[in-house]
């Protein structure tokens, strides 16, 4: 029996194509209706997709994927664009879930993803790039930049309008307005944009005085003589287009849930020969009241009621996660010494600092997606006696590096990084674990670098950092810590000072975070089926390591294992390998981490570590096999 469902019949951008006009609005509510249906179920971006329905459905009417080409910046919003390339139905219905559907796009998901990305403010270089090369190669498809308006936000974003006019004369870009990117904007680029959007002034005399001119027989050069006078003396009449200033061709503002308006501008804009940009207006979260009502709540979500909008509820006496006892633990902070500042780049919900905003809000500041700002601004404070705390996601971080090492750590300046997420973040994938900060901060000098064990421990861990004389890094990764009760008053950790959790003989493991549980549980089972004596180490710092203790411990025992959530390339065990090799100590180490691979998005935590063989059991049968070939080679030394 066939489905009555249009969106079952669409199995690529033809099909799209190929439906009449009326049967676009029904499309579009079934697509609504499928994503929250589907994100009620796994989570996930429903907001932002919500919001350009009618959006993608007029790119792939206007279009011609995968010959066109289009970048969704973040690629967050992108699925829409899956479900009308052929990934609907069971793919994805697994959407974020093992062996369904990535969140973002995908470039070995499907042809129809021209670009992949998981960070905001990429879409426009990239465009710009793939736009360049079809013109030195001489090929004639178009290039689509949909860009939201937080991505004007962003540095990168920027640098590309600059370069747009000097590179082609053919680009597409489009301005998904929604006044959001995760948080409400912030900034004057937020400010004009709204000016711009309240006020079509501008486009209806633009509009109007070229089809005046058209109507003449020599309306053409007319016209172009128009241009030049309005581009010359327009700002007398009205405000200039900021991206006219740039050499963009400026349309809109556009109802985005208007398919006939969307058509016809997209329509003009592929004809255009000069870059163009459309300013189209959306609703974020539109056909969910909840999503519309509370566009932070559901820019990223977890599974919610489709019917209600209510999140799932937690699980009454489960540990307070690393996030909240941080959000916490800075608000004591800020009200104990008003030279705290929190600083968050868009994210003040998902690293907790919206308690601050709320608590102590001369003492927070948002600053858009912006994080190379973010980084340097929290500098210029550090210079002026405060003590800045940038919260920000690990992979985040990433795209202030250049900071981190130039601005902070060459200045040795009082900043606090507490890097959330560290580790993976299984539903999102790739482009948002968390699994290479060691490796590209233990490099940098004047960084101490630590990572708690558990919440009242990250508490603590603050509380330090803020009495560095430099830089302090905190690395954390999400959800609930182990259910500790956090202490009243906060202790000083001794820089550089490792804890023993349990004595050894045979083995003794050094475990960073989350994973000194886990040694825990390693420890046990080789007590249990072997007889071993094992120790457990929490290391604490990654740089400075506690050396007295590492070496003290590797002159006696045989084996040392090291764990870490991050990758073996250059982590926490490199570390202990360097230290042992600089002392000339031989003792064999295992480092259990994550594989020099970039890890795909999962089910779970425990499902991607079973797939890479790092499950419990997995890391009892690597530390039996190592103490069984150690023995036997202890053996034939002997002999």
């Amino acid at each position: 029996m066939s489905s009555t469902r249009i969106l079952d019949r669409i199995h690529g951008p033809a099909d799209v194509k190929a439906l009449a006009a009326t049967q676009l609005p029904q499309l579009a509510q079934e697509i609504r209706e499928e994503l929250i249906a589907v994100t009620a179920k796994n989570g996930g971006h429903i907001g932002p997709n919500l919001g350009v329905v009618e959006l993608t459905i007029a790119l792939h009417r206007l279009f011609d994927s995968p010959t066109d080409q289009f970048v969704f910046d973040v690629a967050h919003q992108g699925y829409v664009h899956k479900l009308l390339t052929g990934r609907g139905g069971e793919f994805f219905s697994k959407l974020r879930k093992s062996g369904g559907a990535s969140g973002f796009l995908y470039r070995k998901e499907s042809v129809h993803d021209a670009f992949g990305a998981g960070h905001a403010g990429t879409a426009l270089s990239a465009a710009l790039g793939m736009a360049t090369a079809r013109d030195l190669r001489g090929s004639s498809e178009h290039v689509v930049a949909v860009c939201g308006d937080a991505a004007f936000t962003c540095g990168v974003t920027l640098e590309a309008l600059n370069n747009v006019v000097s590179s082609t004369k053919r680009l597409i870009v489009i301005l998904n307005d929604n006044e959001w990117s995760i948080a409400k904007n912030v900034g004057a680029i937020s400010q004009y944009l709204n000016r711009i959007s309240t006020n079509p002034t501008y486009n209806k005399v633009h509009h109007d005085v070229e089809a005046f001119f058209k109507s003449f027989p020599a309306g053409e050069g007319m016209n172009r003589v128009y241009n030049k006078w309005k581009r010359e003396t327009k700002d007398f009449f009205v405000e200039s287009s900021l991206f006219e200033k740039f050499g963009l061709r400026y349309l809109g503002p556009v109802d985005g849930h208007d398919l006939d308006a969307l058509a016809k501008n997209l329509e003009f804009a592929k004809h255009c020969d000069v870059p163009v940009l459309i300013h189209v207006l959306t609703k974020k979260g539109k056909g969910l009241e909840a999503a519309v009502a509370f566009p932070e709540k559901f820019h990223g979500s977890g599974p919610f009621d489709p019917v209600t909008g209510e999140h799932n509820k937690s699980v009454p006496g489960t540990a307070v996660h690393y996030q909240v006892a941080f959000g916490a633990a800075l608000v004591r902070y800020a009200k104990q010494n008003p030279k705290v500042i929190g600083i968050t780049g868009a994210m003040p919900s998902g690293t907790s600092l919206s308690t601050l905003a709320k608590d102590v809000p001369g003492q927070f500041f948002d600053v858009g997606i912006a994080e190379e700002h973010a980084v340097l601004f929290a500098a210029g404070l550090a210079t002026k006696g405060f003590r800045p705390v940038c919260a920000i996601y690990s992979t985040f971080l990433q795209r202030a590096y250049d900071m981190v090492i130039h601005d902070v750590c060459l200045q040795n300046l009082p900043v606090t990084f507490c890097m959330d997420r560290a580790g993976l973040s299984p539903n999102d994938g790739p482009t948002h674990h968390g699994l290479f900060d060691l490796a590209y901060l233990r490099c940098v000098p004047n960084a101490t670098i630590m990572q708690p064990s558990n919440e009242d421990e990250l508490t603590d861990m603050l509380h330090t950092s803020l009495q560095l004389p430099g830089p302090g890094f905190i690395r954390y990764p999400r959800g609930s810590g182990t259910g500790i009760k956090i202490k009243a008053q906060p202790a000083l950790i001794p820089i550089g000072q490792a804890e023993v959790v349990r004595e050894g003989s045979n083995i003794i493991i050094w475990a960073l975070g989350p994973m000194v549980q886990e040694a825990l549980k390693v420890a046990d089972r080789l007590t249990a089926e072997e007889g071993l004596s094992v120790g457990v180490v929490n290391a604490r710092f990654i740089k400075p390591l506690d050396r007295n203790l590492l070496l003290s411990q590797a002159a006696v025992v045989p084996l040392l294992v090291t764990m870490e959530d991050h990758v073996v390339t250059g982590g926490f065990g490199s570390a202990v390998l360097e230290a042992l090799q600089e002392a000339d100590c031989l003792t064999p180490v295992e480092r259990i981490g994550w594989p020099d691979k970039f890890i795909e998005h999962g089910n779970s935590v425990e499902s991607l570590r079973a797939a890479y063989d790092l499950s419990t059991d997995d890391i009892v049968r690597r530390i039996k096999a190592r103490a069984k070939r150690l023995g036997q080679a202890t053996v034939e030394a002997e002999a």
